[in-house]
């Protein structure tokens, strides 16, 4: 079988950072990278799940909502993916700003996490620790540019 595009892509010198993956007719994919991979340090499961869900109420509740298809984790746990359409690079970059200053600082009940009926593994959460990942990530992000979401800009000299 032909590999898939995001298996090409070398993770022994892969940063953390916000990559276009692969663009499909009207579908862009982001690959958001939140941790290095291979390097043994990985999301916590309970803090990508926290991550998830604040992060998906955040997007799909944005002036961009019409443009989002999907953002979940990746199985690898190192970060995420999100796809959109006909949404702007520069207004991604923005949305993914704001989206992680909103999990940064978010206090209260996780969205969709108070009963089982609204999640499969409602219990499964951890807050502090996903907080905390947002905030390293704003950090990675803060000067990001369309340039750099190419994942060839962070090898080259």
């Amino acid at each position: 079988m032909k590999a898939i595009a995001s298996f090409t892509i070398d993770h022994d010198i892969l940063q953390k950072g916000m990559y276009v993956s692969r663009v499909d007719e009207d579908i862009t994919t982001y690959d958001i990278r939140m941790v290095r991979p291979n390097c043994g340090n990985y999301i916590a499961n309970a803090a990508l799940h926290t991550f998830e869900h604040l992060f998906a109420t955040y997007v799909r509740n944005s002036r961009f909502a019409s443009h989002i298809i999907y953002v979940g984790p990746m199985g690898c746990r190192t970060g995420f993916y999100l796809l959109t359409r006909n949404l702007p690079k520069a207004d991604v970059i923005a949305l993914v700003q704001e989206s992680f200053a909103f999990i940064a600082a978010f206090e209260g009940q996780i969205p969709g996490a108070q009963y089982s009926r609204e999640c499969g593994n409602y219990k499964e959460h951890d807050l502090p620790a996903a907080k905390q990942v947002a905030a390293d990530m704003r950090v990675v992000l803060k000067n990001w540019t369309i340039d750099m979401l190419d994942y060839n800009y962070h090898t080259q000299k």
